[in-house]
């Protein structure tokens, strides 16, 4: 990853979800723009798509960063339109934090919160397959924590 990256490695889990569960779970790839794409061109793409953040790559693997809506409601505040001809490169969080497919959901999600970050992209061999959103982690923990309500619940009543 580009920047300042760094990489949770929060380790593997004996029981719970893992971020390859979730993985599984969400349709189609990774949306990415490329670093010297227009911030015009990334709110458009981000409209379009309907998602809240992008990945900044040159190749679709590599991670240079990240731009988010909140990046770019932030810099038109402060400048207005004329920001939106900038390139991506310029206003987007270059301190990415990526996870692995077999790192715990809950650890991600904690290292999400602590950090105050809604996407995460999940890294294989220095390469990016994946971006989860904390939405997408409370969600899996959501399903996880009714699946294990139905198992004590049928273990209670003898099920």
């Amino acid at each position: 990853m580009g920047g300042a990256a760094h990489f949770a490695g929060v380790g593997k889990q004996e029981v719970g979800m893992l971020v390859s569960q979730i993985l599984k779970n969400k349709a189609g790839g990774v949306i990415t723009i490329d670093p010297q794409a227009s911030l015009r061109d990334a709110v458009e793409l981000l409209a379009a798509r309907r998602i809240g953040a992008l990945v900044i790559s040159p190749d679709g693997k590599r991670v240079a960063g990240i731009l988010s809506e909140r990046d770019i409601v932030r810099e038109l505040g402060k400048r207005g339109t004329e920001c939106l001809d900038d390139k991506v490169e310029q206003l987007m969080t270059r301190q990415i934090y990526g996870c692995a497919p077999t790192d715990a959901a809950d650890q991600v999600l904690r290292i999400m919160t602590d950090r105050r970050f809604r996407h995460m992209p999940v890294m294989e061999e220095g390469e990016m397959i994946g971006l989860i959103s904390i939405g997408d982690v409370v969600a899996a923990r959501l399903s996880e924590l009714e699946h294990e309500k139905e198992a004590l619940t049928g273990m209670i009543m003898g099920y």
